[in-house]
């Protein structure tokens, strides 16, 4: 096997979440953003992560509340993800269906929300920033690198969406912990 198709397959694995590494720091950064144009601005950071599979980084995360603390419903709330590799839309939002599988969670509109994704999510690649910010009106804003690409006006999904990451029934529970802020 070629190194190419070795690294596709490997790459194909991460996405997938086979042989997943955890790494993580945990964070109080209690300065507010200086960017007004950052999503974050004004918003305390609660905790951060890293998602390695094998050897390879897939991205930092990053999640922002007001009081720098996470509880169910808490907005706004802002999840940053900033990618240190490529990986496509199409990736992206078949890794979200198969984490709403995985959790059990369904709802009549998600096929709906799938298809407003796709009108937007972008191909990643390394140093890009997806983030989500979910207002206090439950509107979930997402940008990349930081302007504005899309929106869902819905409470529901803003509660699936960023359950892929901080329910308590997600995939990767060492990521949600340090998300948190309760990594040990």
């Amino acid at each position: 096997m070629n190194i190419r198709k070795y690294l596709g397959l490997v790459f194909s694995l991460a996405i997938a979440g086979v042989g997943m590494q955890v790494s993580f720091v945990l964070a109080a950064d209690t300065s507010e953003p200086n960017d007004v144009s950052d999503p974050a601005a004004g918003l305390t950071q609660v905790g951060e992560a890293r998602l390695s599979v094998f050897l390879f980084d897939v991205y930092d995360s990053r999640l922002f509340t007001a009081d720098g603390t996470y509880e169910r419903g808490t907005r706004p709330l802002v999840l940053d993800i900033e990618y240190l590799r490529k990986v496509s839309g199409a990736d992206l939002l078949q890794r979200t269906q198969k984490e709403w599988a995985s959790q059990n969670l369904s709802h009549p509109k998600q096929l709906d929300w799938i298809e407003s994704l796709r009108t937007f999510f972008p191909d990643v690649t390394d140093g890009d920033r997806l983030t989500l910010r979910v207002n206090e009106d439950q509107v979930s804003v997402f940008y990349l690198n930081e302007q504005p690409i899309g929106s869902i006006d819905d409470p529901l999904f803003a509660e699936h969406f960023t359950a892929i990451w901080l329910s308590p029934d997600t995939s990767r529970p060492e990521i949600r912990a340090a998300l948190l802020g309760k990594a040990s």
